[in-house]
C-alpha cells in the first residue's frame, strides 16, 4: 500500500471509529445513579484495531464530540474527556502492540481491555475527586460518597467493555484482514 493510501485509510478508520464511539454513547441506560453504555468497548476496540496513537485519537474524538454536542460543559471538560478516553485506548493499543505476534490471542485482548478500562476508571475517579474537592469545595466525606456512587457504575461500564471489546475485535478482525483494510498482526 502506498504511503498516501495508508494515510487516507488511517484517516477514514479514525473517523469511522470516532463516529462509532459517538453513536454508541447515545444509547445508554440508567443504572445506580449513572448511565451505562458500550462506548468504552468501542474505545478499547479502536485501540486494538488502530494501535495506541490512532486508536486513542478515535476514542478521544468520538467521546469529546459527544460531550460537545450533548452537554457543552466547556473546553476543560472536553479536554479531560479527550485525554481520559485517549489514555484508555492508548493503554489497550500499547499492550496489544507490545504483544507482537501473540496480540491476536484472546487472553491478550482481555488483558489489554482490562488495563485500558481500569486506566479510564482511575482517571474518571481522579477527575471526580479533583472537581468535588477543589473546584466545588465539598468536604472529604461528601466527596467519598460521590466517588462511591460513581465508582460502581464505572466498574460496571468497565466490566461490560472488557467482555464486549475482545468479542468485537475477534469478530471484525478477520473481515477487515480479508478486505485488506488492516494488515500485519492486527
Amino acid at each position: 500500500m502506498k504511503k498516501q493510501d495508508a494515510r487516507v485509510l488511517n484517516t477514514v478508520l479514525v473517523g469511522a471509529l470516532a463516529a462509532m464511539v459517538y453513536v454508541v454513547t447515545l444509547f445508554r441506560f440508567p443504572l445506580l445513579g449513572s448511565k451505562v453504555h458500550f462506548a468504552n468497548a468501542v474505545c478499547l476496540l479502536a485501540g486494538m484495531l488502530l494501535g495506541p496513537n490512532l486508536g486513542g485519537v478515535a476514542a478521544g474524538l468520538g467521546s469529546a464530540l459527544y460531550d460537545l454536542t450533548m452537554y457543552n460543559e466547556g473546553m476543560v471538560n472536553l479536554l479531560i474527556t479527550f485525554v481520559s478516553k485517549f489514555a484508555m485506548a492508548w493503554v489497550c493499543g500499547f499492550i496489544m502492540q507490545s504483544a507482537g505476534k501473540r496480540q491476536h490471542k484472546f487472553d491478550r485482548t482481555v488483558l489489554a481491555s482490562v488495563a485500558g478500562a481500569l486506566t479510564y476508571v482511575a482517571l474518571y475517579m481522579l477527575k471526580t475527586f479533583v472537581y468535588q474537592r477543589f473546584v466545588y469545595g465539598y468536604p472529604l466525606d461528601a466527596v467519598g460518597v460521590t466517588m462511591m456512587s460513581k465508582l460502581i457504575p464505572s466498574l460496571i461500564n468497565a466490566g461490560a467493555a472488557v467482555v464486549a471489546a475482545p468479542l468485537f475485535f475477534h469478530a471484525v478482525r478477520p473481515a477487515l484482514r480479508a478486505a485488506g483494510i488492516i494488515h500485519g498482526e492486527v
